[in-house]
């Protein structure tokens, strides 16, 4: 009997080490891989495999240095989302422009909505149609959501409701899509995984 226990324990104790070799492996693939697309200037790609490989080994060389990389790379993205998105922006509706319901709704306002992004503030604005007489609503410190430092998440930014918002971008058609993706209560980060409430905006200046 005695002997049939030490023979379960090393086997145990075999796969236990044949899985961390494993995962290793696998960590070392994707920093490697991440670096790879780093010196290629392909930020958005590195930043998503130095999150997987921070993750999947938190404690050792590999996935310190990984989260060393997150942080650097975060500084950089960031930068330019706010180089995209600073000025003011428009608020056309909760689905897109070229939609024919929204389309119907927005040209039926008697108020607009602006949004405008500068570098450390959103300001958000009434405007009314007929007298353009513009009226500040709120202020709000841009802060950008970054709860879990290992997280690829970088265009999110959280109000002072607790809602976080992700900024989609597109430079052709000058449109910005934001999409509720989480809310910080009471009861800590829910994240918003179906129906996510959007927000569409277009350019102004």
């Amino acid at each position: 009997m005695k002997n049939y226990l030490i023979l379960i324990i090393l086997l145990f104790s075999v796969k236990s080490i044949a899985q961390n070799a494993s995962k290793e492996t696998f960590q070392k693939n994707k920093y490697e891989l991440a670096l790879s697309y780093l010196k290629k200037s392909e930020y958005v790609k590195a930043l998503d495999l130095f999150s997987l490989a921070s993750k999947i080994k938190p404690e050792n060389k590999i996935g310190q240095e990984s989260l060393r990389e997150i942080d650097t790379l975060k500084e950089i993205l960031r930068k330019d989302v706010l180089e995209k998105i600073s000025g003011t922006w428009l608020v056309t509706g909760d689905k897109p422009i070229w939609t024919v319901k929204t389309s119907e709704n927005f040209n039926n306002q008697k108020v607009d909505k602006l949004v405008e992004v500068a570098q450390d503030k959103i300001l958000f604005y009434e405007q009314d149609r007929a007298s353009k007489v513009k009226k500040l609503i709120k202020t709000e410190d841009l802060l950008y959501f970054n709860t879990d430092r290992a997280d690829s998440l970088y265009s999110a930014f959280i109000l002072s409701d607790g809602r976080v918002w992700d900024c989609i971008f597109d430079e052709d058609i000058r449109v910005m899509r934001a999409i509720n993706i989480a809310k910080h209560g009471k009861k800590g980060i829910q994240k918003i995984t179906e129906n996510n409430p959007e927000v569409y905006f277009v350019r102004m200046k």
